[in-house]
């Protein structure tokens, strides 16, 4: 149990965390090596010549076997639409589709690795070699009796690569059906459950098996070519990997207002706090890299009803919204669970929950460190006077209003690092902190950065992992990295400017139209006027 969870329990009316969003490769694992394909063709199917004219044979053979059996199921073949999402255009059909029954299938030109045949001209063996295509493909949208609603996506072409599409939150709701458990389900989100800990106790059941069932047996419905004693003895059945994978956490609140009131605060402070270029607040439009404005944070109409908080670490993310008024959701996600130490194959299904729910726990957090932070009599002052070590060597210590030190700060808190096992490396860092320095190389360079890093490992804040050039932020030093970010950033900068050089405009701007924290900086700022009226004092022109 994280700390965030801890300190808002009281408000919180349930929770579960669950796999959202499954999705999986299939392959079949012997002919994505050609000569494994001409070993097939000359045991099971008399020695045919695999050439071009062989391949496009297989691929109209399916295309026609797709056809009849449209006709058969009464599932209609319909191309896949440009505008709205695939999901939302499916839907009428699955509701009208019993269990294990095609609802319709869609066609759609999408790219896929499949088998060329080149050369053989002349009675001559052609060269196999497997490319990537851009070739129309079919998407059999359909209800599972397991897994409710989803879709596995084949390619006609040999060697028939496939992708499966599972969702758990649909998976639970058959569970909690068949065991009387009342709940309301509102897409992707469970909002009431008469039993939460059983619905937890579900969810942490699933596994690989479960995948495994569901996806063979459909691939296996959906590739005709092959025959029962192929499947058998030449292994021609697909393997199922990972490809992109969604663990939710989902925090159920008693109210509305509840979940608005630090909502608004955890928006406002990473306005600041843990920045840097990787992490992106999303405001009602997409920020892609084909976007040429700025990218930094602007909260530019604070009634948007779904915000979101974006980290990017790798070939994923994590991302936190509000949706459905009273849902707190935090969603990390990957499109190669590589990265987390975890291999591809669905077998490791146990390990890859374990290692994206330590990452919801770390950003969990590292969140209630940003929303509350203590300070402890003498700390500050223990940490603004220098080091010495034994050897004699003197280290300063850390100042509040230092830029270099700021930065590097801003750099450690990023939620990025939380992804990468809350590790990093000097050149991980760097890049962050010349953009939050605003420098270029030539008047930053990475040995000021070690020096810099230096001042933080002296007061023990932050450890280098043994044999390794990798570093780790340890809890206490994440808190004083926020904390001195927090009094920066949100006290005395602030103030400071609001004294000496504040906008004119901001006087005219009705109190309506300003955030609560504005309200508040502009309250102290008139209290602070009116005290160094009182005691004469004036800012200096």
């Amino acid at each position: 149990m994280n700390a965030f969870y801890e300190h808002h329990k009281s408000s919180i009316q349930f929770g579960y965390r669950c796999f959202d969003r499954i999705l999986m490769n299939g392959l079949i694992q012997p002919f994505q090596q050609p000569e494994r394909v001409l070993g097939f063709f000359n045991t099971y199917r008399d020695g045919k010549r695999v050439t071009r004219n062989a391949l496009t044979e297989i691929a109209d053979q399916f295309h026609h076997w797709v056809t009849n059996r449209s006709e058969k199921w009464g599932a209609p073949i319909v191309e896949a639409p440009q505008e709205q999402r695939r999901d939302d255009f499916v839907l009428p059909y699955l509701q009208k589709t019993e269990a294990d029954h095609v609802a319709v299938i869609l066609k759609a030109r999408e790219p896929a690795r499949i088998l060329v045949a080149i050369g053989g001209k002349q009675n001559q063996c052609p060269h196999l070699e497997l490319k990537q295509r851009w070739v129309n493909q079919y998407n059999f949208y359909l209800n599972d009796q397991h897994w409710g609603p989803m879709f596995v996506r084949m390619c006609p072409y040999f060697p028939f690569s496939a992708r499966v599409c599972l969702n758990q939150h649909h998976w639970l709701a058959l569970r909690m059906q068949q065991q009387g458990i009342t709940f309301r389900q509102c897409k992707n989100a469970f909002l009431q459950c008469s039993n939460p800990e059983r619905l937890q106790q579900l969810a942490d059941s699933l596994t690989a098996q479960d995948l495994l069932r569901c996806g063979q047996k459909w691939l296996a419905a959906f590739t005709p070519f092959f025959s029962s004693q192929e499947r058998r003895q030449a292994a021609c059945q697909h393997r199922l990997f990972f490809s992109q994978v969604e663990l939710c956490d989902n925090l159920i609140f008693f109210r509305r207002a509840a979940v608005d009131q630090f909502a608004e605060r955890l928006l406002d402070m990473n306005r600041t706090i843990g920045q840097p270029k990787k992490i992106t607040l999303i405001f009602g439009r997409k920020v892609t890299r084909q976007y040429k404005g700025k990218l930094q944070t602007e909260l530019e109409d604070l009634d948007l009803p779904n915000p979101v908080i974006r980290s990017h670490y790798a070939h994923g993310f994590a991302k936190q919204y509000v949706r459905d008024d009273r849902l707190l959701r935090t969603e990390p996600a990957t499109n190669d669970v590589t990265d987390y130490g975890v291999k591809k194959n669905v077998e490791n299904l146990p390990l890859l929950r374990q290692r994206m729910s330590e990452i919801i726990d770390h950003y969990h957090d590292a969140q209630q460190d940003i929303l509350e932070t203590f300070i402890d009599r003498g700390q500050l002052q223990k940490l603004a006077e220098p080091t010495t070590f034994t050897n004699g060597k003197r280290i300063p210590g850390l100042k509040l209003d230092h830029p270099r030190q700021l930065a590097v700060m801003h750099a450690l808190v990023r939620y990025a690092n939380i992804a990468a096992g809350s590790t990093f490396t000097t050149a991980d860092l760097y890049p962050p902190v010349l953009d939050a320095l605003g420098l270029p190389q030539s008047q930053y360079s990475l040995a000021s950065l070690r020096y810099d890093l230096s001042k933080l490992r002296a007061k023990r804040l932050v450890d280098k992992l043994p044999h390794s050039r990798r570093y780790r932020l340890v809890n206490q030093g994440y808190s004083i990295c926020v904390l001195f970010l927090k009094l920066f950033e949100r006290i005395y900068a602030p103030l400071t400017a609001g004294l000496l050089k504040p906008f004119a405009g901001d006087r005219n701007l009705a109190p309506d139209k300003r955030c609560q924290l504005d309200r508040l900086y502009q309250r102290l700022t008139d209290d602070l006027d009116a005290l160094l009226s009182a005691v004469g004092l004036k800012t200096a022109a």
